[in-house]
């Protein structure tokens, strides 16, 4: 159902008659794997679908009615980016030292690592890289850090992470090559402060991951492919292209063999570990379909008449999203929030999307409530508390860096 999800929705592009199908296996994979899903996951999903079609049906008894196609298809590409990008671990070539190198140069190899590795083939590369440097089940604080930082920094550049199908989804006209130099500029700046910060203002001793360039050919050959074909046919749907790319990078540079049957084994074994996002992503389309559809009930009580989209308004919906981020607020719950409040503001898409991707980069990388901080604390048995006080500064300084790239490069 998983696999048919995304090979219809390719189909679709060409036959759009077949989206329908896509779209009922979609929602077949909650409901058939409900009992498997994480608590976390059920509970977010479920008050996302009571809000959504509570909001619907309250917003069609005043006669505005979205289209069940808007309903339940709302994220279906993203789902499918996902389903696509799913199939890069196949490429991890699973190189390791027996020992753990040492030092301020491991440092900077780990952050480095995680995160060119993790722009690629998303969280498993966090897993791969935490498994080889736990101990007794656990990481460092320091570990923790560089590991979470560095990765969620490829949220601000990397179009194989689902920040980037999330960002074009709620800012439709944005165009990826203008949020490339700044994202990637924020994502130096991320990784170098934490260097800093772990190298020179904790001076711990650092147990790094011992990392070899062969781990990082395929990443930076896959995102050098996509920013190329990008580059000479802009008109080719950002979302489409990586869909296309990834699953077909994964099969050229797949290290098991036979092919064949390492795909079966994949698919049977290991991609039912995406049910969750599967519930999330349907439900908060529900949810962001309900929320389009209040705002247009009372245009007047959600509209922004008379604001601009300014460098100050930019700061604030920034803070307020990472703000809600670490109360524990997916941030693509806050992102379906703010896009319908922000657009009639007739912003700079582009622009909208630096908003949406820092967002999504600075809120998964320093809250212990995201996606990637209950896997340190589930997986590493991190302290919440701990990963607040570690992060909380590096939140705050890069909000502020954000505001200051936004204006250099979308304030006229």
């Amino acid at each position: 159902m998983i696999v048919g999800t995304f090979v219809f929705y390719l189909l679709s592009v060409v036959v759009p008659s077949v989206m329908i199908i896509s779209t009922t296996l979609a929602w077949l994979v909650p409901l058939v794997m409900w009992r498997t899903l994480g608590r976390r996951a059920v509970q977010q999903a479920l008050l996302l679908l009571l809000i959504g079609f509570v909001t619907i049906l309250f917003s069609a008894n005043h006669g505005v009615f979205p289209g069940w196609k808007q309903i339940f298809s709302a994220n279906l590409p993203l789902l499918a980016m996902f389903v696509a990008v799913a199939f890069l671990p196949l490429t991890n070539q699973g190189l390791e030292d027996p020992d753990l190198p040492k030092g301020n140069s491991a440092v900077v190899t780990t952050a480095l690592g995680a995160h060119l590795l993790g722009a690629a083939i998303n969280l498993s590369a966090m897993f791969f890289f935490g498994d080889r440097l736990q101990k007794n089940g656990t990481l460092t604080r320091d570990q923790m850090t560089v590991l979470a930082r560095s990765f969620c920094a490829a949220a601000w550049w990397s179009p194989f992470f689902i920040a980037t199908g999330v960002a074009l989804t709620h800012a439709p006209d944005m165009h990826w090559k203008e949020t490339l130099i700044p994202g990637a500029i924020m994502s130096v700046v991320a990784i170098a402060y934490s260097i800093v910060e772990v190298c020179y203002l904790r001076k711990r001793e650092f147990s790094g991951y011992p990392l070899r360039i062969e781990s990082l050919t395929v990443p930076i050959i896959m995102a050098a492919v996509v920013i190329s074909v990008h580059h000479f046919w802009p008109g080719v749907n950002i979302l489409l292209l990586i869909c296309l790319i990834a699953p077909v990078g994964a099969f050229i540079f797949m290290k098991g063999r036979p092919r064949g049957a390492t795909i079966h084994d994949f698919i049977n074994n290991r991609m039912g570990s995406v049910n969750s996002q599967f519930a999330l992503f349907l439900a908060a389309g529900v949810f962001s379909t309900g929320i389009k559809s209040i705002t247009q009930v009372y245009p007047v009580l959600f509209s922004l008449e008379g604001s601009a989209f300014t460098p100050l308004l930019f700061t604030i919906s920034l803070a307020g999203m990472i703000v809600i981020g670490f109360m524990g607020v997916h941030p693509i719950v806050s992102i379906a929030i703010a896009s319908p409040l922000l657009l009639p503001l007739n912003p700079d898409h582009s622009q909208l999307g630096f908003l949406f991707l820092s967002s999504w980069a600075i809120s998964t990388g320093s809250s212990p409530l995201s996606g990637v901080g209950l896997a340190l604390v589930s997986r590493y048995r991190a302290s919440p508390r701990r990963i607040i006080e570690s992060n909380w500064h590096y939140a705050l300084i890069m909000c502020a860096i954000a505001a200051v790239l936004n204006f250099m490069f979308f304030v006229d």
